[in-house]
C-alpha cells in the first residue's frame, strides 16, 4: 500500500466460476504468436509476492473469483498476507481449487486483527502472542512461510521490543518478512537479524534513490526488493526506466514482482496490474525477466517449476 495513501486514509481502508484448465493471459497467448509481439510482454509465469485478500476484498470477491483473476494473469504462486489472517486462511484451505487452478498459495502471517494495528502493532506485544498462535496452528496449505506485510512510519520504531522479537524469530525459524518500510528502517530491522530475508515492499515507496537502494542489495544479501507502486521504475507508455532497466539487468536475483491488493479497487484491475508488469518485464533480456518474474519467489520457498 503505498505511503501516502496510508498516510490519508489508513483508518478509511475501504462466484465466478473456477477455470478448470490454466492458460496465460489472453494478450500473452496473442502477443506470443510472433517475435515482434512477443518482445512488448513477458509471457511467462509470475509468482505475485505481494497479495492482500482482505476483509473488504473477502466480503465482495468470492474465493473462486480471486483464483479466477489471479489465474488469467498467468499468476502461479502468491504471498498470500490478510487482514485478519482469515482471508489468508481462506485461500490456503481452497486446496482443491487452487490444484484446479494451478496456483499456490504461500501463506505469511499478518501483524493486523484489524485497522489500529497498522499504527500501533509495535507497541503492542500482544502482536507477538498472535504471531506464534497463528504460527503454531500453520494452514490447510501447510506452515506459515513469513511474517508481513508490516509498516512502520516512523522508522525509530523498529528498534522497538514487538519488531526486534519478530525479526529475530523470523531469523530463528528462516521465516520471510514483508515490510512496507523506510531505507533507514531497513537497516534497522536487519542490525537485528542479519541473516534474516526481508522482502522490502515496494523497494522504498517514497522514492528511495536507486543508488542507496543498490547500496542498500549489495550491504544486505538477505533483502529482496518487492516492485508494486515503485516510483520511477517505468517511464511513459509502461517501459522501464533505463536506471531501472540497469539495476535490474546488474542484480537480477534481488527482485520479485507484486500487485499488492490493498484496496478492491487493485482486485478489480488485477489482470491490468499484472499486464503493466508483464510489460516493463519485457524490456529486459528473457533470463533477466524469468527470474524477477517467477524463479527468484519460486527459489525462496521451494517451488517446482510450473
Amino acid at each position: 500500500m503505498p505511503l501516502a495513501l496510508a498516510s490519508r486514509h489508513l483508518l478509511d481502508l475501504a462466484l465466478a466460476a473456477i477455470v478448470v484448465a490454466f492458460s496465460f493471459p489472453a494478450e500473452a497467448q496473442a502477443q506470443s504468436a510472433s517475435p515482434d509481439a512477443a518482445r512488448l510482454s513477458y509471457a511467462g509465469p509470475l509468482f505475485d509476492a505481494h497479495l492482500h485478500y482482505n476483509d473488504e476484498a473477502a466480503a465482495r470477491f468470492p474465493i473462486g473469483d480471486v483464483l479466477g483473476r489471479i489465474q488469467r494473469s498467468g499468476v502461479r504462486a502468491v504471498i498470500a498476507n490478510s487482514r485478519p489472517n482469515d482471508g489468508t486462511r481462506a485461500l490456503a484451505a481452497a486446496r482443491d481449487a487452487t490444484r484446479r487452478t494451478g496456483v499456490t498459495v504461500v501463506p505469511f502471517v499478518r501483524l493486523y486483527r484489524n485497522r489500529a494495528d497498522y499504527t500501533g502493532w509495535h507497541a503492542d506485544p500482544t502482536i507477538v502472542e498472535m504471531v506464534l498462535r497463528e504460527l503454531a496452528a500453520g494452514t490447510d496449505a501447510g506452515p506459515y512461510r513469513g511474517l508481513g506485510e508490516f509498516h512502520l512510519y516512523d522508522s525509530t520504531h523498529a528498534d522497538g521490543a514487538t519488531a526486534r522479537r519478530l525479526m529475530q524469530l523470523a531469523e530463528e525459524r528462516g521465516l520471510v518478512v514483508l515490510a512496507h518500510v523506510d531505507d533507514i528502517a531497513i537497516e534497522k530491522l536487519l542490525a537485528h537479524a542479519p541473516k534474516a530475508r526481508l522482502i522490502w515492499a515496494h523497494t522504498g515507496i517514497s522514492g528511495v534513490p536507486i543508488e542507496r537502494v543498490r547500496a542498500l542489495l549489495q550491504r544486505h544479501p538477505t533483502l529482496l526488493g518487492e516492485l508494486s507502486y515503485r516510483p520511477g521504475l517505468t517511464a511513459d507508455g509502461g517501459a522501464l526506466s533505463p536506471a531501472w532497466r540497469a539495476l535490474l539487468t546488474d542484480m537480477p536475483e534481488r527482485f520479485l514482482v507484486g500487485s499488492d491488493t490493498w484496496i478492491n479497487a487493485r482486485w478489480d484491475d488485477y489482470e491490468g496490474l499484472m499486464t503493466q508488469a508483464r510489460r516493463w518485464l519485457a524490456d529486459l533480456p528473457p533470463p533477466v525477466a524469468r527470474r524477477i518474474a517467477w524463479d527468484n519467489g519460486a527459489a525462496l520457498f521451494g517451488l517446482p517449476a510450473p
